[in-house]
């Protein structure tokens, strides 16, 4: 029985956010240099995804579906729940050193959000993390959000499995690591030193 999805709360504290929660320079570069150190120890992983409901939307169902089949495909995946601000998503992505931001958006603000979440991970220094947006995308936004760094859009009907092919294909170009091997080490539950 697969268990239940529960959005994962970041807990702020002094490491990371300042008193009125905003990450200073000093912070990000430190948690950059601490992820960076913990990724040079690995060699070979699987990608982290962050799955985020930015805005006012409340309708999850899909994220869930999203977040269940990235975990089933041997991502790693963090659902940070509904109703979730560019910040809160940027931070998020630092904190918990993601290679992919994937936001779902039903409330028609893609154009105002999506853009604020790709210059926050900019501004943060975290310009490899593949950027995907998921929900009702009118075909005339596409070219928009795409120019405004969003990397892949994906619509109403798109299958699981198409994204999970995206990432991969995506992941083993950025990154050169062989995720088809990956997912056959652990089905056999073997790790590589």
């Amino acid at each position: 029985m697969l268990g239940k999805l529960e959005p994962h709360r970041i807990i702020q504290d002094n490491r990371y956010a300042d008193s009125n929660f905003n990450l200073t320079f000093y912070t990000i570069q430190s948690i950059r240099r601490e992820n960076s150190e913990k990724r040079s120890r690995m060699n070979q992983r699987t990608p982290r995804v962050l799955l985020a409901k930015p805005g006012l939307d409340g309708h999850d169902r899909g994220a869930k579906v999203i977040a269940r089949s990235l975990r089933d495909a041997g991502f790693e995946v963090i659902y940070t729940g509904i109703r979730q601000t560019p910040q809160m998503i940027a931070e998020a992505a630092l904190q918990e050193d993601v290679d992919i931001v994937g936001m779902s958006i039903l409330s028609g603000a893609h154009m105002t959000l999506c853009p604020k979440v790709v210059d926050l991970l900019h501004t943060q220094g975290q310009d490899d993390v593949l950027v995907l947006v998921g929900g009702i995308i009118p075909d005339e936004d596409i070219a928009p959000l795409k120019d405004s760094g969003v990397d892949a859009v994906f619509g109403p009907g798109t299958s699981t499995q198409d994204i999970i092919d995206y990432i991969r294909t995506v992941f083993q170009e950025r990154a050169g690591i062989d995720l088809e091997e990956d997912a056959e080490d652990e089905a056999v539950g073997r790790l590589d030193a």
